[in-house]
């Protein structure tokens, strides 16, 4: 038996303000996403924006449904688009914002298991890298540079 140590490393920015002016662009336009949410029942909005290798950004939001597994997180809503519009385009960095209406969210809120899982599909189809900036409305940011610092043990296709 042998002990398996796994470490991540993460950076974290104190504000907006120490973003790379790229990377705090691509979360102004996470934060417009998240205004436009759809979040009737749990409250929490939840935008996304993807920098493709071709210039383009895509956005998305949770839209959430009375039938609560019907409904899509933020993340999977960019990635999927970016997937379907541009299949054999890049994804070099997304950035996540999130806030509950019920009380402010400072914390850095990552990406859920399901979009981590949905993440590492775009990351190992590539075979490169995709850099996650998370936050909550305000507050610190948090920079990945892959989804494997969140995800280390990943799924993927090489398992089927």
């Amino acid at each position: 038996m042998k002990d398996i140590k796994i470490e991540s490393t993460l950076t974290v920015f104190d504000n907006l303000d120490e973003l790379p002016q790229d990377v705090f662009h691509l979360m102004e336009k996470a934060i417009v996403a998240r205004q436009k949410a759809y979040a009737p029942y749990s409250k929490f909005s939840v935008g996304a924006a993807i920098l493709l290798d071709n210039d383009q950004i895509v956005t998305g939001n949770n839209q959430e449904n009375a039938s609560y597994p019907s409904g899509l997180c933020a993340e999977r809503t960019a990635i999927y688009y970016a997937g379907a519009q541009f299949p054999d385009v890049k994804i070099l960095k997304m950035a996540l914002t999130a806030g509950s209406r019920i009380q402010q969210t400072i914390t850095p809120i990552p990406p859920c298991g399901a979009c981590r899982q949905a993440i590492a599909e775009y990351e190992v189809k590539q075979e490169s890298p995709i850099e996650i900036y998370f936050m909550g409305e305000t507050g610190k940011v948090v920079k990945s540079n892959s989804l494997a610092n969140l995800l280390p043990l990943v799924f993927d296709k090489s398992m089927l």
